[in-house]
């Protein structure tokens, strides 16, 4: 199996005195069900598995009394598999096809005898109403394409290799120009073939572009199924012309979706549950505009302005049907390719744990990303040519004597460094660039010695 960062996650969770079920949440075909099967072939005796879209006969079990024994007594006798406490682990898969099922896992952590995960690929879009939602009984965890860490574990990259990567990030120091041009291939080609897994193995064990292909527009085509089985009324129309456009919107200058683009009359209210469709389903990646570039992020937000990208970038390139897989595998990032490696950052700051931001201010121009860290603000520049010290919009943004930021990048081509306040790292970096770890423990005690008694 291809190695996932969600692995260790999984064993976490499993390490847990009282757990609650673990509810892993993403787009189709990222490798949820394939990941917890692996984990239960290494950490489990037995293994329970229903697929609620692949069989929908199994919500019979859920169709009658919610408690935990008649569960457990219809799940025995549906799967015909026997079910140890302590040692069972049960998969619902595609939770989202039976709402009966999200309702009863309550009872069943309560009871305790096993445990539980749950996978959907469209838990976020509710087109089956959950009548009573597990609040407090689940821990969830949302999962994502492979990052492009995870893709070079799978093209034999060594864990050495991958540790003089990071000592040179975190030292700021230049790496060596062998290891560099080699990483910088393997960036290009994660470009391409993204991080759909199965596309990955497609890669690993054939070398075949063509057939990466192929595999992708396969992908493609089942989210538009997708959308035509899952979006309802009036919606359907307006999910499937915002995801096909978002290649389209995504060349334009400022990559800002622009809703006249697909709807001359249309109006962003009318839109705004459309959007938000892509984004639950987990296949687009909204990036939105900030007011002010300072902390917190997320008050100042303007949703009327925003950038959309695909939540993999291997399934852009194969979306923009125009042979672009092969000028960037030659290392050709030229201003037409600068859509791809934005949407390719996008990706890997949001799988790192970043919400995504920008800000363009009239005075100072655009910058890419504006992250939030902590109390912290981050900025990143991307950069597709040779010119990736010339970065107007940064410097301007830095000289404003009032905002306070914390490290300002500019992801490039050229080797690690840092002048005037400002890092380069090589777009490859872009990897090791995640939140501040959140603490453990925040306890926060009143001396109340001063009242009165």
């Amino acid at each position: 199996m291809l190695r996932r960062k969600a692995y260790e996650k999984l064993f976490i969770w499993k390490t847990q005195p009282k757990k609650k079920a673990l509810c892993i949440i993403g787009a189709r075909q990222i490798g949820k069900t394939t990941l917890v099967r692996a984990f239960a072939r290494e950490h489990y005796a037995h293994f329970v598995e229903l697929n609620f879209l692949t069989d929908p006969n199994a919500a019979r079990i859920f169709s009658g009394a919610l408690d935990a024994d008649t569960i457990i007594t219809n799940l025995t006798a549906y799967t015909r598999k026997p079910m140890v406490p302590g040692e069972t682990l049960v998969l619902l898969d595609e939770i989202q096809a039976c709402p009966e099922a999200r309702t009863a896992i309550k009872f069943l952590v309560e009871d305790g005898r096993f445990d539980y995960v749950e996978t959907g690929s469209l838990l976020g879009v509710r087109y089956k109403e959950v009548r009573s939602y597990p609040v407090g009984f689940e821990e969830l965890l949302r999962m994502y394409p492979m990052d492009l860490e995870e893709f070079l574990w799978a093209c034999g990259v060594q864990q050495a290799t991958m540790d003089y990567l990071r000592q040179c990030f975190d030292s700021g120091s230049p790496v060596s120009e062998a290891i560099h041009q080699t990483l910088l291939k393997l960036f290009y080609a994660y470009m391409v073939v993204g991080g759909m897994p199965d596309v990955v193995q497609t890669y690993v064990d054939t070398n075949d572009i063509a057939r990466v292909i192929d595999r992708q527009r396969d992908i493609l085509e089942l989210y538009r199924l997708d959308i035509a089985q899952y979006a309802t009324g009036s919606d359907r129309i307006k999910i499937q012309a915002i995801f096909d456009s978002i290649p389209a919107q995504l060349n334009e200058k400022n990559r800002r979706f622009i809703l006249s683009a697909i709807d001359p009359n249309g109006r962003q209210n009318r839109y705004a549950d459309s959007f938000h469709w892509l984004a639950d389903a987990g296949v687009a990646l909204p990036c939105y505009n900030v007011a002010l570039p300072q902390p917190p992020l997320r008050l100042n937000e303007k949703h009327s302005l925003f950038k959309l990208f695909f939540a993999d970038t291997g399934l852009l390139c194969a979306a923009c049907m125009e042979n672009v897989q092969f000028a960037l595998l030659s290392g050709d990032l030229t201003i037409n390719m600068g859509s791809i490696l934005e949407n390719m950052m996008a990706q890997q700051l949001r799988a790192g744990g970043f919400l995504l931001n920008y800000y363009d201010g009239k005075k100072t121009g655009e910058i890419d990303f504006v992250l939030q860290n902590g109390m912290s603000i981050d900025l990143i520049e991307v950069k597709s040519g040779k010119d990736y010290r010339h970065h107007p919009a940064l410097d301007k943004l830095l000289s404003i004597p009032e905002w306070r930021f914390g490290q300002a990048s500019v992801l490039c081509r050229g080797n690690v460094e840092s002048c005037g306040g400002v890092r380069y790292l090589p777009w490859y970096m872009v990897m090791f660039l995640c939140p501040q770890p959140q603490p453990k423990e925040l306890k926060v005690e009143i001396d109340l010695s001063a009242l009165p008694q």
